[in-house]
This record gives structure tokens, C-alpha cells and sequence, in this order.
């Protein structure tokens, strides 16, 4: 009933985050690598040259965004807002009307700039910024626009293919986008110049301990104790994802039982958010994020010694319900840790450590089967990654921080 109460008082704001995580699965890898396939052959690409060109726009827009990211504290998130819609609606015209292999390369970086890095990072910043007690359940409700947008938009992309060109569809991303998705933001966000003004009075009101620089955060020990823990989770996650199908041809099992474990995952990873987000209202995000990581685990060391068919569904929904429990606890760990004054700068230097840790995770673990490493070699290995991972964050938990920040801007 509290849970439900939540969501009517706030219902507006909380729709804002939703729909911007939503929207933001138009760059996100499970949408843009269904046109792969086209891409390539336009292009003349080969699986390893697209593969390049994607690497190297998901690179560049991981440093891009610890520049563009900090934008959020200082800009009205309403202008922050149409600006990343904007990004991301240029990014998919350009893709829709790209003749060289130029053109492509910038579609690309703007579709991970603006819709993997911007749009998401508003989201999740902006509830964990304005709220506070419930900053958990806001960040749990926001991330739902995840799940939703892997429900919804990788089906209708493959309707609309079968009767227009794959460049007709990216041009109709970008008119949806401009069209509909920026005046929804706009409408949802309405009367947040009031909220806005209630935030910086109390920043203002703030310690000079509760105003951490980005500067400042890169000189506390409990960063590069929690990196791990943050990381550890999409990397894995990645590696199942992306080498799927060698991993069911080296255990014997079919493609079909792979994909259909997906839905186990998607439900686990929708329970995890719901109930994550008011776990970690109750635990604080410092206590959750280890906790969050057991499921995991306990996946991954099924992964490595069951070859039975039936361990795919499990360590599927196990993984998928670390990461739904993982993305509040993450999410608000840098409110809870550093206050909100610099929230975005901050957050956008954690979201560039994922973003890498991801892009790294196929050439690392492909590297390593190619050279003769087993499938349960590599998942093995993930395994005590992610328990180390786990530790070190417990440590972290009860860590004091060795540094003092000043007043300032980033």
C-alpha cells in the first residue's frame, strides 16, 4: 500500500525516469545490433569490422559522457532532457541516411552518447538526485523502462522491417523521438522548476563534507573498492549474452532452450527492481550492493559445474535477479556516498567505468576461448571475480573516507 502511495503521490516525476530509460534502449545494443545484418552488408562489413566501428563509438562515448554527464548539475534537467532526445534522434537520422563508412561511425557514437549514456544517465541521476528516503524505490520504478523497452521495442523493429528498409526505420526513431518522445518528457517534467529550487536550497544548506568534487571522489578509497562491485555484474552478464551461442555449442544444448531462458532472466531481472529498490531504502545502497551479487554467483557456480540442460534457465533468472537488485543499490550508492550536488559529474564517471568494463568483456573473453580456454574456465573465472568483487564492497561499507572535500564545482 506504501509502495503503491509512492507512485500515485509522485507519479509524474517517476514517469519522467521510466520513459527516459525507455527511450533510451533506442541505443542500446539488444536494438541497434538487430540491424546489424543490414548494416554490414550496406557497408560491406564483416562481422569483426562492424564489430570494430560499434567498439569504437561505444568507447568514445564513455569518455564523451564524463564530460557531457556533469551538464546535468549545472542545466535545467528540462534542456538537459530535449538536448539528449535531440543527440539521439540526430544519431538515428544519420544512421537512417548514412552513404560512408564516416557517417556511420558518428551515428553510432551519438546513438551510444546520447541513448545508452545520456538518456539513462538522466533517468537514474535525476531520481536519485530528488529523491531522498524513497530513493531506492524511485530508482527501482525508473530502471522498469529497461525491461520495457527490451520487451517492445526489439519486436516491433523486427514488424516494421518486414515491410521497410532498415533506413526507413531510423528515420522513423528519430521523428518518434522528436515527434513524441521529447514533449512527453517535457509534459511529465511539468512544474519541476519548483523541485529544482527546493534541491539547491538545501545543497546550499549542505556541509562542505556533503558536497563532493568529482576531484574529490577520485581520491577516496572506497571508489576503487566499490568499481569492482558496480562492474562486475554487466560483465558477466555480457559475456553470457554475447557468447551464447558457443557457449550452447560447447555444452550441447540448443539455441531455442537459450533464447527461451531469456524470459526467466527479463522476470527475475523485474522482481529484483521492484523489491531492490525498497530493500534498499530499508539497508542503505552500501549494504545492498554485496548482498546483490550472491544470486549471481551462486549462477555462475552453477554454470561452471552442472552441463544439464536445466542450468540454463537457473543461472539465467539468478543472474537476472543480481541485476535488478544491483541497479538501485548502484544507483543510489553515489547519492548516499556523495550527496547530489555534483551527482551527475559523478555518476557519469561511474557509467563510463561500466560502459568500458562492457565493451571489454566480449574481445577479453573471446580472446580467451579462442586460445583454448573452456567454457567453465572462463564462467569459473567470472565466478571468483564477482566474489572478490562482493568482498571488496563489504569493506568498502565500513571504509571511512580518507579525504575531505571543499566547496566548489567539479
Amino acid at each position: 500500500m506504501e509502495y503503491l502511495r509512492f507512485i500515485q503521490q509522485n507519479r509524474r516525476f517517476l514517469g519522467f525516469g521510466l520513459l527516459a530509460a525507455a527511450l533510451s534502449g533506442f541505443g542500446q545494443t539488444f536494438f541497434v545490433s538487430l540491424f546489424s545484418d543490414p548494416i554490414r552488408s550496406a557497408f560491406d562489413l564483416g562481422h569483426g569490422g562492424f564489430g570494430l566501428y560499434y567498439g569504437l563509438a561505444t568507447l568514445g562515448s564513455a569518455a564523451a559522457v564524463i564530460v557531457v554527464g556533469r551538464l546535468l548539475d549545472r542545466v535545467d534537467l528540462r534542456l538537459f532532457a530535449v538536448g539528449a532526445v535531440a543527440g539521439l534522434a540526430l544519431g538515428a537520422a544519420l544512421l537512417g541516411g548514412a552513404g560512408s563508412l564516416l557517417t556511420l561511425l558518428l551515428a553510432l557514437f551519438l546513438l551510444r552518447l546520447c541513448g545508452q549514456g545520456l538518456m539513462a544517465h538522466m533517468a537514474l541521476s535525476s531520481m536519485a538526485r530528488y529523491f531522498d528516503a524513497q530513493r531506492g524505490r524511485a530508482l527501482g520504478i525508473a530502471t522498469l523502462g529497461l525491461p520495457l523497452a527490451e520487451a517492445l521495442l526489439p519486436v516491433t523493429a523486427v514488424a516494421l522491417m518486414a515491410v521497410l528498409s532498415w533506413q526507413k526505420v531510423w528515420l522513423g526513431v528519430a521523428a518518434v523521438l522528436l515527434m513524441l518522445g521529447a514533449p512527453s518528457l517535457l509534459g511529465l517534467l511539468r512544474g519541476h522548476g519548483v523541485r529544482r529550487r527546493r534541491i539547491d536550497a538545501q545543497a546550499h544548506e549542505q556541509t562542505a563534507a556533503a558536497r563532493w568534487r568529482r576531484r574529490d571522489v577520485l581520491r577516496d578509497v572506497r571508489l576503487y573498492l566499490l568499481l569492482p562491485a558496480v562492474v562486475a555484474a554487466p560483465t558477466a552478464v555480457t559475456f553470457l549474452f554475447f557468447h551464447q551461442v558457443h557457449i550452447a555449442e560447447s555444452r550441447g544444448w540448443s539455441l531455442e532452450w537459450m533464447a527461451g531462458s531469456f524470459m526467466g532472466f527479463a522476470a527475475a531481472h523485474v522482481v529484483g527492481l521492484l523489491y531492490g529498490g525498497p530493500w534498499v531504502d530499508r539497508i542503505t545502497a552500501r549494504r545492498s550492493l554485496p548482498l546483490a551479487l550472491m544470486p549471481l554467483a551462486v549462477g555462475l557456480a552453477l554454470a561452471t559445474v552442472v552441463e544439464a540442460s536445466w542450468v540454463v534457465p537457473a543461472y539465467m533468472a539468478l543472474a537476472g535477479l543480481s541485476a535488478g537488485v544491483g541497479a538501485p543499490a548502484i544507483n543510489a550508492l553515489w547519492a548516499e556516498l556523495y550527496g547530489v550536488q555534483n551527482l551527475g559529474a559523478i555518476r557519469a564517471l561511474a557509467h563510463a567505468a561500466m560502459t568500458v568494463a562492457t565493451a571489454l568483456s566480449p574481445p577479453v573473453t573471446g580472446w580467451m576461448l579462442d586460445v583454448g580456454v573452456p567454457v567453465d574456465g572462463v564462467v569459473g573465472l567470472l565466478f571468483l571475480a564477482v566474489v572478490a568483487a562482493a568482498m571488496l564492497a563489504h569493506v568498502a561499507r565500513n571504509a571511512r573516507a580518507r579525504h575531505t572535500p571543499r566547496a566548489g564545482a567539479c
